[in-house]
């Protein structure tokens, strides 16, 4: 595939020459087109050497081969990153003033900007409004992440990892594109395996890896939505525009979700919600003795996908998705669930030795409350997740703006 990287003048520049390795290992054809100031954060004959190709950020060279206007007409992808107030701006605008801004002109494959500033220039009404007239226009604006900035500086602008931003890009060239209809939704996913505290070292737990709920966050991110992710105990890097709340037990997971989900119009519960808990914590460590471990008393969790569809307020529309893990009969005891929590979907899929846990692929099927039945043969995560998208986007109310989460009332749960 030929790509497109464009980068502008931020210094996360220096994270972007990650994500051209990346691309040129999994062996895509890479032209790199910097702005004018990029190149003061990384230099030329770095991006030259890493892509393979002449780098240039004027439309004055090789002009014989005309490449404002052949760089973007053939390429497969343009991906920009960082992408700087500045460069949104001029993007949205139409300007062409330099080989890349052309570049977007010409393209007519997808597009995908990733952008990185300051919290203030982010949140900032001129760069929110250059971002949707981009996004109305078809291209993927990915969510900055959160954390350290440039200086002491902390907050939403930051660059995503370049494994997260090299996701989007397979993701997005495995498609062809990506569609936007969960453009102005806000989703809340849940993944990994909660634990139940026993003492200060033990806990009850379980094997979920999140591997699901992640891809689910990636494919909704990709899609157009605002995504908030509850991950319990999960070893991954957080997806690119993802918000990431932490939790650990059930109850940490239920507190999170549930806020999130009050400005929700569509909530996943991928995550594997532990069934009991000990009744009782013990605050030192439960010794070893000669006559064995006194029996752990159990009490149960709060279901949470069951307080979901509870509390849902009646015509609100929202969407609500459970998963159910089994080991046999696995249809059955799925359509009895479903009729039990009271969901819209539920994906059912066999876990076992060496099946779904932890493992980068899934099979599974879909029972809908309606009646009807989708069989996922075994792929990627991924595909699971889009096929689960593809069936929650119609049952949909009609868009309306945007459900805007608090993110920092969130994040203190």
């Amino acid at each position: 595939m030929k790509v497109v990287l464009g980068v502008g003048a931020g210094i996360a520049a220096y994270k972007v020459c990650e994500l051209l390795r990346r691309l040129t290992e999994s062996g895509h054809d890479v032209r790199v087109i910097p702005t004018r100031d990029a190149l003061r954060f990384v230099g030329e004959p770095t991006w030259a050497a890493l892509s393979g190709h002449p780098v240039s950020t004027e439309v004055w060279s090789a002009v014989d081969e005309v490449p404002h206007v052949r760089l973007g007409q053939q390429a497969d992808l343009v991906f920009v990153a960082p992408a700087t107030a500045d460069l949104l701006a001029r993007a949205a605008h139409g300007l062409a003033d330099d080989l890349l801004t052309n570049t977007l002109l010409t393209a007519r494959c997808p597009v995908v900007f990733a952008p990185a500033m300051h919290s203030e220039m982010w949140d900032h009404p001129a760069t929110q409004a250059n971002v949707a007239t981009l996004r109305a226009r078809g291209a993927i604006v990915i969510e900055p992440a959160s954390g350290r900035l440039t200086g002491a500086d902390t907050g939403p602008g930051r660059l995503p990892e370049p494994l997260a931003l090299f996701e989007v890009a397979q993701r997005v060239l495995a498609r062809g594109g990506l569609p936007d209809d969960l453009e102005g939704r806000h989703v809340v996913i849940s993944a990994g395996g909660t634990r139940e505290a026993i003492d200060p070292v033990r806990f009850i737990g379980n094997r979920s890896s999140g591997l699901q709920g992640y891809a689910l966050a990636r494919t909704a991110a990709a899609r157009g939505a605002t995504v908030t992710l509850v991950a319990a105990n999960v070893a991954l890097p957080d997806p690119a525009g993802v918000t990431v709340l932490q939790a650990s037990s059930a109850e940490d997971m239920r507190k999170a979700v549930l806020e999130a989900a009050a400005t929700a119009d569509a909530v996943v519960m991928a995550a594997a919600v532990a069934d009991f808990r000990p009744a009782d914590y013990q605050d030192f460590k439960i010794k070893k003795t000669e006559s064995g471990p006194a029996p752990v008393q159990l009490v149960k969790n709060p279901d949470i996908l069951a307080e979901l569809v509870q509390r849902r307020t009646a015509g609100s529309g929202q969407v609500i998705v459970g998963f159910a893990a089994e080991t046999d009969d696995i249809v059955a005891h799925g359509r009895e669930k479903l009729a039990r929590k009271g969901c819209d979907l539920l994906v059912v899929n066999q876990v076992g030795a060496d099946l779904t846990f932890g493992k980068p692929d899934n099979e599974a099927v879909v029972l809908a409350a309606t009646g009807e039945s989708v069989v996922v043969e075994r792929g990627p995560k991924e595909a699971l997740a889009d096929v689960v998208w593809d069936l929650v986007v119609p049952r949909l109310p009609e868009a309306t703006i945007s459900h805007a989460p608090d993110l920092d009332r969130l994040r203190q749960l």
